[in-house]
Parts: C-alpha cells; sequence; structure tokens
C-alpha cells in the first residue's frame, strides 16, 4: 500500500530525479519513470512533463488560506448591529460601533466576550462591506416636486449659494418641505418641514397639514421647543410658504437671520436635501397621504424618529474638496452622530447637556426602531390613491417616550435574533406693498355659511382630511341657488381656521411629554397654545 506524500516531498523527488532522467538512455528513463510513478501517484502523462524541465523545478511553499479572524458570533453581531443602525453604510457604521455595541449590550440585546468586542469595535470599513455583502439590498423611489416660486418678496431676503456656509457653530439650519402628495400633486395633502442644522447634522421633522405659511411659522415654533440649543438662523428654497411677510416677521420678531437659495439650485440646500431623501423618503416613502387622522400618525413617527436619527444615525461631514482636472478628490471626518457633534461644541448648558446624556443612555435602539416600524405600518395604511377621501377606519399607534424604562425580559436569541430576521425586509396672489398693512381681522358682510357651520363641522370632524372644495359642492347640491362660486375663497378660511384649532390642541397635548422640550415647554408656551386653541 502506497503511503501518501506531501506536496513538498514529491517536489523534493522531482529535484533529484530530473538530472538523472536527462542524461539516462530510454530504457533507464522507463525505469526511472516507473519509479517517479509509483512514489508520487501522478499519472504518467503528466510524470514526463515534470521530469522533461528545461529548468529545475524551485521548492515553494505553498500558504494555505489563514483562518476566518471573525467567526459566527462577529457575523452576527455585526449585522444586529448594521440592522439596529437601519443599514446605514459601512463608512458611518465603523466608528459608531463604539457608542452602539454597548448601548445595546446595556439594554440585553447582545452579551459579547471581550475578545469579540475588541473585534467589532476595531473592524474597518472595508471588512464590513466584505461581510456584509450578501445581505445588502437596493431600494428606489422617487417623488415629485410642488415648490411654487414666490417672485414679489425675494429681494428682501439675500441669498446664500452653497459655498457660503462658512459657519461653524450650531444653530444655522436649512429647511424644506416634504410634499405627501404621491403621483399627483393635486388637492390637499400633507407636508413635512425639514430642519437640518449645518454644523452638526440635528435633525427635526415636523408634519403640516397643508403648505399654508401659518403652518410653517407653527411648526417652527414647535421645533424652536424641540431643538436643544438656539436657533440663529434659517435658509429656505424660494417658494411661497417660505417667500411670505409673515415668516420674514417672524424671523425679525425672533432675531434669526434668513436667508434662500438661488431658484431651481437644489445644491444650496445640500445639507437639508440629503436628509429628505435618507430620513424623510426612507422611513414615510413616496405614497399620498392626507386628514387630520393621517397628520396625527405622522406626528407620532416623527417623535420616534428624531430620537432614532439624532442619537443613533452618524453621518460624515465634509471637510475639504479638491479638484484637478476632472477629478475631484473629497476628504471627510470621521463619523459621528448629530448626538456626539453636539457634545463637542459648547453650545450646550450644562443642564441640557446632562439631559441629552441621560436619554442617549436610557434609549434602547432596537426597541425605538421596532416602534418606528410599527407606526410606520400604521401610516402606511392611511396611504390613498390618487386624490381620494379615505374613510376607512385605522387605529392610531402612539409613541411611547419612555421606552428605555420597559422591562427587558428577551433574550439575545428571541428578542435580537427575530427583530434581526424581520428586519432583513392654489396660493393667493401676493402684491408689492409700499406700506405695513394691518392685519384683517374685522367683518364687512355677514358670514354665508353661519346657519350650516356646524354642519360643516360635523362633516369634519368625520372625515377631517375632506377638502374646502368638496365640502364646498356639498352644500351647493344641498342648498341650489344659495351659494355662489366665489364664495368657495371665504369657506377655505374659515376650513382653516378650523384646522388650526384642531391641530393646536393636538400638539398641546404630545408636546407635554416630549423628551428634548420637556425644559422648553414652559407654562407660558402652554398658555399661548390653549389660548389660540380656544379662539
Amino acid at each position: 500500500m502506497r503511503l501518501a506524500m506531501s506536496h513538498k516531498t514529491r517536489r523534493e523527488l522531482l529535484i533529484q530525479l530530473t538530472p538523472r532522467y536527462r542524461e539516462s538512455g530510454s530504457m533507464q528513463k522507463r525505469s526511472i519513470l516507473d519509479e517517479f510513478v509509483a512514489s508520487t501517484g501522478y499519472s504518467r502523462k503528466y510524470a514526463i512533463r515534470l521530469l522533461s524541465w528545461k529548468k529545475l523545478p524551485v521548492l515553494i511553499e505553498i500558504k494555505r488560506p489563514r483562518p476566518h479572524y471573525y467567526g459566527h458570533e462577529e457575523l452576527e453581531t455585526l449585522k444586529l448591529a448594521w440592522s439596529a443602525a437601519n443599514f446605514i453604510s459601512s463608512k458611518r457604521l465603523a466608528p459608531f460601533l463604539k457608542e452602539l455595541i454597548p448601548s445595546l449590550e446595556r439594554h440585553g440585546h447582545l452579551t459579547l466576550s471581550d475578545q469579540a468586542r475588541e473585534k467589532i469595535t476595531s473592524i474597518s470599513a472595508a471588512t464590513i462591506d466584505r461581510l456584509l455583502h450578501p445581505y445588502r439590498g437596493n431600494q428606489y423611489g422617487r417623488g415629485i416636486s410642488t415648490t411654487k416660486p414666490g417672485i414679489l418678496l425675494k429681494n428682501q431676503i439675500p441669498v446664500r449659494t452653497f459655498t457660503d456656509w462658512k459657519e461653524n457653530k450650531p444653530g444655522f439650519f436649512e429647511a424644506d418641505l416634504v410634499a405627501h402628495c404621491g403621483s399627483n400633486g393635486g388637492g390637499s395633502f400633507l407636508s413635512t418641514l425639514v430642519l437640518t442644522d449645518v454644523a452638526t447634522g440635528w435633525i427635526e421633522c415636523l408634519p403640516l397639514l397643508s403648505r399654508h405659511q401659518s403652518g410653517v411659522i407653527r411648526a417652527l415654533e414647535l421645533a424652536m421647543q424641540l431643538i436643544p440649543f438656539p436657533v440663529l438662523g434659517i435658509d429656505t428654497d424660494c417658494g411661497t410658504e417660505f417667500i411670505n411677510r409673515e415668516l420674514i416677521a417672524y424671523c425679525a420678531q425672533n432675531k434669526i437671520t434668513f436667508t434662500r437659495g438661488r431658484a431651481y439650485k437644489k445644491n444650496d440646500q445640500c445639507f437639508v436635501e440629503q436628509k429628505n431623501g435618507a430620513v424623510v423618503r426612507q422611513l414615510i416613502g413616496y405614497d399620498r397621504f392626507e386628514g387630520l387622522r393621517a397628520y396625527k400618525q405622522l406626528n407620532e413617527l416623527y417623535r420616534a424618529v428624531r430620537l432614532y436619527v439624532n442619537f443613533f444615525q452618524p453621518s460624515m461631514k465634509l471637510q475639504m474638496k479638491h479638484r484637478e482636472g476632472y477629478k475631484v478628490q473629497r476628504s471627510y471626518d470621521s463619523a459621528k452622530t448629530p448626538f456626539h457633534r453636539l457634545l463637542d461644541e459648547a453650545v450646550l448648558t450644562q443642564k441640557k447637556r446632562e439631559l441629552l446624556e441621560k436619554i442617549f443612555n436610557s434609549l434602547d435602539p432596537i426597541r425605538l426602531l421596532k416602534q418606528i416600524r410599527n407606526m410606520q405600518d400604521a401610516l402606511w395604511q392611511h396611504a390613498v390613491i390618487g386624490i381620494a377621501e379615505s374613510s376607512k377606519p385605522v387605529s392610531q399607534v402612539n409613541f411611547n417616550p419612555d421606552i428605555g424604562a420597559l422591562s427587558i425580559n428577551d433574550t439575545m436569541e428571541s428578542s435580537a435574533a427575530e427583530f434581526l430576521k424581520n428586519s432583513m425586509e392654489r396660493e393667493k396672489r401676493q402684491y408689492r406693498r409700499t406700506k405695513k398693512i394691518r392685519v384683517h381681522d374685522w367683518r364687512t358682510h355677514k358670514d354665508p355659511f353661519e346657519e350650516v357651520w356646524d354642519e360643516i363641522c360635523s362633516w369634519l370632524e368625520e372625515h377631517p382630511e375632506r377638502t374646502s372644495k368638496s365640502l364646498f359642492i356639498e352644500l351647493q347640491e344641498r342648498y341650489p341657488d344659495q351659494y355662489k362660486d366665489g364664495q368657495l375663497r371665504t369657506l377655505q378660511r374659515r376650513v382653516k381656521q378650523w384646522r388650526s384649532k384642531a391641530i393646536l390642541t393636538f400638539d398641546y397635548e404630545w408636546m407635554k411629554d416630549e423628551l428634548l422640550a420637556k425644559d422648553n415647554f414652559t407654562t407660558e408656551l402652554q398658555g399661548k397654545l390653549i389660548r389660540e386653541a380656544d379662539l
């Protein structure tokens, strides 16, 4: 029985027999060949080729593949951390693992040895890409623009281009509206006001029932209570919801620098445009939402989103851009969350700093992401096709701000593994004015809808998503020859006042329990919301 011979031994034997084989006659070559084939187990033709080499073979040591450095435990931990960070890129995930892994361990989702923890927290972005390559997928989507340019007041607002951002101090925000209108921009639909701090990347998302300037101002008032540092300036596009006298006066009253970008130049609002896609479109999608019920559910979703994005979504900030011909080289800093960038700046009071650190330590990213997904499912039930009015009953899912205080009964194998398995799825025309105009708060004609207003309110309470035009058409059908087409605008004003009252009452209810606004939600602000809601 022939014993197995290693590759190194076969090569050594080949080196010894090759000179003898070349110098021997045909009979001796046959005997050497028989001996070599019997010893090595090579086929005869292959052995002849080896012994007939013109040069002597070189003895090369075969390097076997090294054992895997990252085992099954490290891979499963990496997949769970990637899922908890909402599948962000490896360059953003790698430096954030030093904060994310302890948070997952603190809330009982991971139990790692010191060696495994050291491996995961020191892993490189390239290695993350290699390990997660089989699990990555692509998502596609697109939206439509509903920006209507306002041209009459543009000269009163200074222009700031994308090259003018020199401020490194937090407090200067870019603002934009994202329309949740589906594929049709007609009718009434929800919008989202997105505010992004240029220095830290801190983001605030607030829903709007309509794109009117009063809704934008009210959302700005709420945002100033939620943002943990002073708002020093805002930069917007040229839409009529921003370019109006009311917002200019509001910014002047609150000492906020108001600038705008150039028309049709989205790069001038590059910071907020990036968040529109990475946050709003990724979490909300491209469906159409309308009505008060969808508004309330969207607001509950954003209560969780602002905590998750600002505390658990790191981003990289462009430090330098160098152009050589057609090549552009960009260098970025290390990925950090808006919360950690804010801690590096000296803009927080000691009390506010301690509050944010307490919130961060109490938040469980996996439970927070689970709540976000539950509220996403509840919100998507409100989606409508085209310009239709949805009357199906849908229960509202509220955000629980005390998720850090929940008892942890799930183990790594049940809670985290199950989570990982489930995760791998017409504006009024404005005229130029030369003097200050008093707000028209008096009435010169009798209200034509006074007798039927209670009936209109009952319609709105039953279906708050109905538009003013649909209400007016129904009134004309029920009361022929009583309402002329020119009275539609009057009804629109009345309905807007009704919606404002309903929204103010709702805003007062949820702001009382908001974690980030507990210190800012003062008695004065509470009284203001109550008085406005009672008007």
